[in-house]
């Protein structure tokens, strides 16, 4: 029974002993909570100024003080440093400010909580300042004055095969309006310092090192200049690899790989200008056996720019490694010194003559009549090819319509063709009773050459 009352009296001790504690607690708690009616919390800070413990009442006097030593440090790129302080732009305490609004808000009580977190108030009108000071401080910044290098891009630069990455340019171009309003706010706010860069006051490349599309691009560029095409040309070969095809790529503002379609259609027509052999001039050895230079015509190579641009372009964009001829608009029959070969008509105009060989061998020669030069329809000069052959035809032209067993054309409405209503052909006809550009032909000529003739056979027509 003895240790029974012991436990009970030790219990009640104890019970009473907190009660008395948690009354003096709360009874601290209350006075300090008091105290706070009159006085800012821990950690208290109203537009940059610490006012922490401070009577409401000091509250002004603690604000003007800060005003009249106010300095705002701007931190430039590069470890530069600027100032502007209060007196620069005429900053004053506003007597008919805000602040009293938080004394309206703050509750006493809460006090405790500022222990925890900061309590950080800006009252927007608190300060006042002459603007047109501060516009002109602003604009007499070194920051603004300047050499300005501007920011760019992440870019790359092409070396022994490949691409490397050239790190991108911050530069020092501030954004003005940015600059103005990241400064008005912080004096607003009584802040002290202003790192332009944290700020982005500064205009800044677009796409970095860092940036989830660099190796991408990088990607894609090495896989351009990894093409390889080789042109074939007869025996000459043009190859378009990656130490050309770099100089037709570039980077756009989006650092998106572009290849210059420009770029390589010039090229292109390079190829065409080298290679193309529509129209000139070739060295011809004749059967009455001299050797005539022929100029013009339409027979010859000729690349399709536009089709073989296109080609082109694919080639490098999947970066394939192939051999090829250009798309062509038209072909010859072989490629070289003599793209004539064996098998081609000839017609000699000044003698009124036609030959025609086939895999070298004669196959038929005979008189014709060519174009009437002295009514202006003189037979065209120069080297062209059978466009088609067509048996039975309606030749029609200015006050005639003829019809023809055999029709052979080679350059629009010009071509070869029997002429029925002649008895006579060769000699000096031609000059008085000549055509209107084509060639007449004895039946039995026309028939030969007929028989023999396929589309692209070389046609050749000159003038000693």
């Amino acid at each position: 029974m003895k240790n029974v009352t012991i436990k009970k009296f030790f219990k009640r001790a104890f019970t009473k002993n907190n009660i008395i504690l948690i009354v003096l607690m709360i009874l601290i708690y209350l006075l300090i909570s008091l105290y706070f009616v009159n006085h800012f919390f821990f950690n208290t800070l109203i537009n940059g100024v610490d006012l922490s413990f401070k009577a409401h009442d000091d509250a002004e006097h603690i604000i003007r003080k800060y005003i009249s030593d106010y300095k705002l440090l701007l931190i430039e790129r590069n470890g530069k440093t600027e100032e502007i302080t209060g007196q620069d732009i005429g900053l004053q305490y506003n007597e008919k400010n805000g602040i009293s609004k938080i004394y309206c808000t703050k509750n006493s009580l809460k006090w405790l909580g500022s222990l925890f977190k900061d309590q950080i108030y800006c009252v927007n009108d608190l300060f006042v300042y002459n603007v047109n000071a501060l516009q002109h401080k602003i604009n007499n910044l070194n920051c603004l004055n300047e050499d300005i290098v501007e920011p760019r891009n992440v870019d790359f630069k092409y070396s022994n095969g490949s691409y490397e990455v050239v790190e991108e340019v911050y530069g020092n171009k501030v954004l003005k309006d940015k600059l103005y309003e990241a400064i008005k706010m912080s004096i607003l706010k009584g802040k002290l310092k202003l790192d332009l860069n944290e700020n982005l006051c500064y205009e800044n490349p677009k796409y970095t090192v860092s940036s989830d599309k660099m190796p991408k691009t990088q990607n894609l560029l090495n896989e351009y200049v990894s093409a390889n095409i080789i042109y074939k040309f007869g025996s000459e070969n043009e190859i378009v690899d990656g130490d050309i095809i770099n100089e037709w790529l570039s980077v756009d503002e989006n650092l998106d790989a572009v290849v210059s379609k420009t770029a390589v259609m010039k090229y292109v027509k390079e190829l065409s200008r080298k290679y193309d052999t529509v129209g000139v001039a070739r060295n011809f050895k004749a059967s009455i056996g001299k050797t005539i230079e022929v100029k013009g015509g339409l027979y010859g190579w000729k690349i399709n720019q536009n089709a073989e641009t296109e080609a082109l372009l694919k080639n490098i964009i999947l970066g394939e490694a192939i051999e090829k001829e250009p798309v062509y608009a038209q072909r010859a029959l072989g490629r070289g010194e003599d793209e004539i070969g064996s098998t081609y008509v000839e017609i000699n105009i000044t003698r009124q003559h036609l030959w025609f060989y086939k895999d070298g061998k004669l196959i038929t020669q005979g008189p014709i009549v060519t174009g009437n030069p002295n009514r202006g329809y003189s037979t065209v000069t120069g080297t062209f090819m059978l466009n088609y052959k067509l048996a039975g035809a309606i030749l029609r032209g200015p006050g005639y319509e003829s019809g023809v067993t055999y029709w052979m054309p080679f350059f629009g409405n010009t071509g070869i063709h029997d002429a029925s209503w002649r008895y006579s052909f060769g000699g000096q006809i031609y000059k008085k009773n000549g055509t209107h550009g084509c060639i007449n032909t004895p039946l039995y000529l026309a028939k030969a050459i007929f028989e023999n003739i396929e589309d692209g056979i070389p046609i050749i027509c000159y003038e000693e």
